[in-house]
């Protein structure tokens, strides 16, 4: 997520929320002084009774995690702002002392005091992609950990090279259904384990593209970014998750900062200047969109 503006002080509550599986604490600050409220459960019931309980002046505050975004949806419209920050802004985690209590208090009072920056929060469409591209993301590597074990196969029966360029194509499957006949039943077992799992994982990340893609057919955005050589459908749908509202970057400098593009620079005295690798220091999503004159991610 990427900064957009700093919250300013103001006179009212500000609230602090510590989110947690289970819980979720609170703080709240009030001209200045800060103390516990208790803690509900993290249900929608309990989070909806914790924005019964908010003030139309209140202003909320939560670090940015697993849960933020519903816990924020839920909340918005019932106070003045719901702010989620991220935390290596806050400082909560070089703490020396740091509890639950400790972390929403810290919270409620850099909000009250204007100290903290929100980040963007993306819209339906954006959080809907994302989960979609996550999804495709841990069905490839599960199919990848299907494939190793395939590969493991061969080396514990010393079988060398398959005759194939592709050992999961056309040629490579049967070439694998014949060498099973020859394994021992152990291994034989194993690989058919693996090659049904293959199957299964291979449709399952077919529908999901298949999903992603319908959703780019009416981004014309997607459209635009087809264009370039090499960009697919899910290069595309990983730069646009990835990105956002991309006027929300002032230039192109500090869009290539967020994604992690930019590269690192070392000078000392005399020295000249050395351009290093690039920062890896954006966006999660940013870091994986694959590069430009690649069709596809890697399958394994």
């Amino acid at each position: 997520m990427s900064k957009v503006q700093r919250v300013c002080r103001w006179t009212g509550r500000a609230i602090g929320l510590d989110l947690h599986r289970d819980f979720c604490e609170i703080a709240i600050c009030e001209e200045g002084v800060t103390h516990s409220a208790g803690r509900v459960v993290m249900t929608a019931e309990g989070i909806e009774a914790l924005a019964d309980s908010l003030l139309p002046t209140d202003r909320v505050v939560m670090e940015v995690s697993s849960g933020a975004s519903e816990v924020a949806r839920r909340l918005e419209g019932r106070c003045q702002r719901v702010v989620v920050v991220s935390p290596d802004d806050t400082g909560i985690a070089q703490a020396r002392a740091k509890t639950d209590k400790l972390d929403a208090r810290t919270l409620a009072s850099l909000l009250w005091r204007g100290e903290l920056e929100a980040v963007w929060t993306p819209d339906d469409r954006v959080r809907v992609l994302r989960r979609r591209l996550h999804r495709r993301e841990q069905l490839v590597r599960a199919r990848t950990r299907a494939k190793n074990e395939v590969h493991a196969v061969l080396m514990r029966t010393l079988q060398g090279k398959p005759p194939c360029s592709d050992m999961f194509g056309v040629k490579g499957r049967r070439w694998l259904e014949q060498l099973q006949q020859k394994l021992a039943v152990e291994e034989a077992e194993t690989l058919e384990s693996a090659l049904r799992q293959i199957d299964f994982l291979d449709r399952e990340i077919e529908q999901v593209e298949r999903t992603v893609a319908q959703q780019m057919l009416d981004s014309p955005e997607a459209k635009r970014l087809l264009t370039v050589p090499g960009v697919n459908v899910i290069a595309a749908a990983t730069f646009l998750a990835a990105v956002g509202d991309i006027t929300r970057f002032r230039d192109s400098r500090k869009l290539i900062a967020y994604l992690g593009l930019d590269p690192r620079v070392r000078q000392s005295g005399d020295h000249p200047v050395r351009p290093g690798r690039i920062s890896k220091r954006g966006s999660a999503q940013g870091m994986k969109i694959p590069p430009a004159g690649i069709s596809s991610p890697p399958a394994y």
